[in-house]
């Protein structure tokens, strides 16, 4: 296994640890995991659908016709949709497990939009996205240049051969970014969570209406606060004014 492989491991390892700590897996809970894939590329792909106890509790989402990931997950139900409409009535769900999608919709009204969806059809979400200012682009393994305007990223990506990653393929986020969002859309319990690598931000995870503790993971993962140092300490984020 590659190194970026082993990365990749690690680091959906620990968004499963906190994904456990904020919810109790049951077979009544009802899990909504918005943005599988067909074709899985990783041994780490459809993370969930490779470890949630109870698969017939699961509903998935993709945006290609899910024949494959049917096959091979045949408790777990499967739709292909639009990317936009969630096919289902407000709060079906007990919690949407949504891992490094949100980059990939397209623009800020469109991420506000899919955010927006999350909400509606679940009463909890927990959902995860790179940071932006991580030295390292990780989709496309590209040092600092992800850090320029995204015209003069695409024009590099396009001279590499790299143009599938261009466009709308992803619109990367950073803390204010997220902060943002989460605002906009007016939610009021929530925090986030970023999982470190080296000392930067590798990644966020954003859990609303969740139990709200901390992983424990010193030097691993920590607690993004905006609030008071009170707030801090009880390792919550809350997103109320």
């Amino acid at each position: 296994m590659s190194l970026a492989l082993m990365l990749q491991r690690f680091n959906r390892d620990r968004k499963w640890r906190l994904f456990n700590e904020q919810f109790t897996t049951t077979d009544a809970l009802r899990v909504l995991d918005v943005g599988v894939t067909d074709k899985e590329f990783t041994p780490s792909d459809n993370y969930l659908e490779k470890h949630y106890p109870y698969p017939n509790m699961i509903t998935a989402l993709a945006v290609d016709e899910p024949q494959r990931f049917r096959e091979k997950y045949p408790a777990v139900k499967a739709l292909a949709y639009d990317g936009k409409r969630i096919p289902f009535a407000d709060g079906s769900f007990d919690v949407c497990w949504s891992n490094a999608v949100i980059e990939h919709v397209g623009d800020r009204p469109q991420q506000l939009a899919f955010l927006k969806e999350l909400i509606r059809s679940s009463k909890s979400v927990f959902f995860t996205t790179p940071n932006r200012y991580f030295p390292v682009e990780m989709h496309t393994r590209t040092p600092l240049l992800h850090l320029l305007p995204k015209r003069v990223f695409d024009t590099y990506l396009r001279m590499v051969g790299k143009e599938w990653a261009t466009g709308d393929y992803m619109h990367l986020l950073g803390w204010s970014d997220i902060r943002d969002l989460l605002r906009t859309v007016g939610v009021t319990n929530w925090f986030v969570h970023r999982n470190k690598l080296l000392g930067f931000t590798l990644d966020f995870v954003v859990v609303i209406n969740g139990r709200g503790q901390r992983s424990g993971e010193e030097g691993a993962a920590g607690i993004l606060d905006e609030g008071s140092e009170k707030a801090n300490r009880r390792g919550v984020t809350s997103g109320g004014s």
